[in-house]
């Protein structure tokens, strides 16, 4: 058993990560800025302003790896500066307090938006699926404090920090209440998702489930030395958020794909995931498909009672 501090550790991707490393026996720190009722870890309310902060609150708990995951996590949902100076910072803190309290690995999540799609002046990819090889192209100040903060990690790598560092981009995250039919960070549902393909094309239909996303920081956890420092991964599922055939639905709602699309399988997904597969044995186990919950469904889930099951 390892401890694991975990921070944003009350938020929606952070709820699901804290319960997968619990489930695997590992002792679980969460700093938020809130606690939140029945979460399987010992709840710190926290502000990562600064680097000594961040040493301070370490070097207190000795965690054996942090999880970094706390940040402003929509794009637009503040101003500009107020998003890039405060995802940039807690990043800066975190790498350095972790350096100065001797956390041993730091895993740090990015962002698919780094790639620029949606861009209002045209996007193209270079090709399809999309993987780690693609070009980055910021178009705003969220993904640009997502390249800035991945530029950061391999700042680290070069100066040859006794660190090991990791980057994953996860997918749109879904909890396991979203697939309930509660709201997620936009306010419609994923139902309405998949009822308005508009919806999830601007996402290009990523999505990743929360607990399949905590089971990849398990894994890289468990094998972050298969990697080279500083590796940067994408992480979801295996498919793609959409009823339709895939590619025929990306190049109607993002024509600039429309030459590449037709290298999709009908449900393939437009991020691929191998390298994850690859160096970490892992893979998405959760679909929409699967996990999705019709009002009946939902209803008599809620009146069972839950057995072997972590609730997240």
């Amino acid at each position: 058993m390892s401890r694991i501090l975990v921070t944003g550790g009350a938020g929606r991707l952070g709820r699901s990560v804290v319960a997968v490393l619990a489930d695997a026996g590992h002792d679980v720190v969460s700093v938020d800025r809130v606690e939140v009722p029945g979460l399987r870890a010992v709840q710190v309310v926290h502000e990562l302003t600064d680097a000594s902060a961040a040493a301070a609150l370490f070097q207190e708990h000795r965690p054996e790896a942090v999880v970094h995951l706390a940040g402003i996590a929509v794009p637009f949902s503040a101003p500009d500066e107020v998003t890039f100076r405060t995802n940039t910072s807690l990043a800066v803190a975190v790498i350095a307090g972790a350096r100065e309290a001797g956390v041993g690995a730091v895993l740090i999540s990015s962002s698919p938006t780094v790639i620029g799609y949606g861009a209002p002046a045209g996007w193209t990819p270079s090709a399809l699926p999309i993987d780690e090889t693609h070009p980055v192209a910021p178009w705003n100040a969220y993904a640009a404090a997502k390249v800035a903060i991945e530029e950061l990690v391999q700042a680290a790598v070069r100066a040859d920090t006794p660190l090991r560092l990791g980057l994953f981009r996860p997918c749109y995250v879904v909890s396991p209440e979203e697939w309930e039919g509660a709201p997620t960070q936009q306010g419609h549902t994923i139902a309405d998702r998949l009822d308005d393909p508009s919806l999830a094309a601007v996402s290009l239909f990523n999505y990743v489930d929360a607990r399949d996303a905590g089971e990849f920081v398990l894994a890289w956890l468990a094998r972050a030395d298969a990697a080279p420092n500083g590796s940067v991964f994408f992480v979801g599922a295996q498919d793609s958020l959409v009823r339709e055939p895939v590619g025929p639905a990306l190049a109607k709602h993002v024509p600039e794909t429309a030459g590449l699309a037709t290298a999709l399988g009908p449900s393939d997904p437009v991020f691929s995931s191998a390298k994850a597969e690859r160096l970490l044995g892992w893979r998405a186990r959760r679909s929409w498909r699967t996990e999705l919950v019709t009002p009946p469904e939902a209803h008599a889930r809620k009146a069972a009672p839950v057995t072997g099951e972590t609730v997240a």
